[in-house]
């Protein structure tokens, strides 16, 4: 009998959480099990191809539901929305399922415990560290989210996690869980997907530039895409006039109209671009389909990777695998993916350390060579995608063999209030289901 599997996910657009639930779906499918995904909001235009070309079957609903109240409470609506995916799934769209798998946020899991079915949680990073909470207003409007977030990941019946550094935070910050220990499984590659190259055109890659630096990642403020405008305008500093002339930094970046932060921060790169004088050396790009990401790795010297903290990063990993060095800031997932001078460099977040770093390149082109041949190396043997698809078939295997585990009182607590809830929205997702 072919087991269900049923993945809940906030947006299926295209980011690194993204990436991940898709190639586990594709992992689950290549195994025999049958998947399907539940979202509240999928654009065609914006998503990654296999679930455009129906590769991977999906169902939006409540994309009808805000955003955001007045450009405020992101993390209030974003629980609405996949809270209502989630009664939506168990209660009116007729699907039968082993198991749920559901990401990112975990207020969603006392609603799909309406359904007989085990589920699984993956972590990328506790929610409540990703929110900078200055004034006492926003202290207590975060509390309860915090506190649900907690519990509810704890009603998870297993929790797998991106990394070793996202393990150990998700025991720091989550002190009522220490019974747990959360599983590790590394995001993977489909390396299929990266094999099949083309040129890059001549709107992607300058042409003449000799030592191309390349930047990949969302247009955040969290991801300090500044540090590598600022490593460029330390290295104009260092190298001789005739060197700079051959140095370009492609600044790709994922980019959503809806999305505020996104408009605000690339006008703000822009700016920092402009400040420093380095416009003949930077080129920006936005919503690059994978094929040009493919291409634009390909092209590169070296990835340049600035986020803090970042809790795994799939970048650096398609970076090796393209046999691309990477500098990255020596901090969270990087120090388990990229081995320092061997398959590139780690560095402190400042702009003179990667400068250094980015200087070795310009100076010995050789070195692109030698450390990318090292990292697709590694990717190879500790990345792959049938690694990822062994070990995420073994846990889901196990997980449909178990037996349910039994809940605490506030745990009950907690579902008894989520399941009031639920009437709220039954008019509306008897809505969508009709529409559908």
């Amino acid at each position: 009998m072919v087991k269900k599997i049923v993945f809940v996910h906030p947006d299926l657009g295209i980011g690194g959480a993204e990436r991940l639930i898709v190639d586990a779906g594709l992992a689950l499918k290549q195994q025999g099990f049958e998947v399907k995904m539940f979202t509240a909001h999928h654009d065609p235009k914006h998503c990654f191809s296999e679930t455009k070309d129906g590769t991977l079957s999906v169902v939006a609903v409540g994309d009808w539901l805000p955003r955001s109240l007045f450009g405020l409470c992101y993390a209030l609506c974003a629980y609405i929305r996949m809270i209502y995916v989630a009664l939506y799934l168990t209660m009116f769209s007729g699907e039968d399922y082993d198991v749920v798998i559901c990401d990112q946020i975990s207020a969603c899991i006392p609603f799909l415990k309406l359904k007989s079915g085990k589920i699984l949680f993956y972590c990328h990073f506790p929610d409540q560290l990703l929110s900078i909470r200055k004034s006492l207003l926003k202290k207590l409007y975060r509390g309860p989210i915090d506190w649900i977030e907690e519990m509810t990941t704890g009603m998870a019946d297993c929790i797998l996690v991106n990394s070793k550094f996202t393990a150990g935070t998700f025991k720091k910050t989550f002190k009522r869980l220490q019974h747990i220990e959360p599983k590790v499984l590394y995001p993977s590659l489909n390396f299929t997907a990266f094999d099949d190259v083309k040129s890059p055109s001549e709107d992607l890659v300058p042409h003449n530039s000799e030592v191309l630096f390349l930047s990949i990642n969302r247009y955040e403020r969290k991801k300090n895409l500044g540090l590598a405008i600022l490593g460029l305008a330390e290295l104009k500093e260092i190298i001789s006039e005739s060197d700079w002339k051959k140095v370009h930094l492609v600044m790709a970046g994922g980019y959503d109209e809806r999305v505020t932060e996104n408009k605000e921060h690339y006008f703000e790169l822009r700016v920092l671009v402009e400040k420093y004088q380095l416009s003949k050396n930077v080129t920006f790009l936005r919503s690059f389909t994978d094929a040009e990401k493919c291409q634009l790795l390909n092209s590169c010297s070296c990835l340049l990777y600035t986020p803090s903290n970042e809790h795994f990063g799939i970048v650096p990993i398609e970076a090796m695998y393209m046999s691309r060095p990477v500098i990255a800031v020596n901090s969270g997932g990087p120090l388990e993916t990229i081995v320092d001078g061997k398959t590139g460099y780690l560095c402190p977040p400042e702009a003179e350390e990667f400068a250094v770093a980015m200087e070795r390149f310009v100076s010995d082109l050789t070195k692109t060579k030698s450390l990318g041949d090292a990292g697709h190396t590694r990717v190879l043997n500790e990345f792959s995608f049938q690694s990822f698809t062994v070990q995420l078939c073994n846990v889901v295997d196990q997980l449909i063999q178990s037996s349910s585990a039994g809940f605490k009182l506030s745990y009950l607590i907690i579902r008894t209030c989520f399941i009031l809830i639920a009437s709220i929205f039954t008019f509306f997702a008897i809505r969508d289901m009709l529409n559908l």
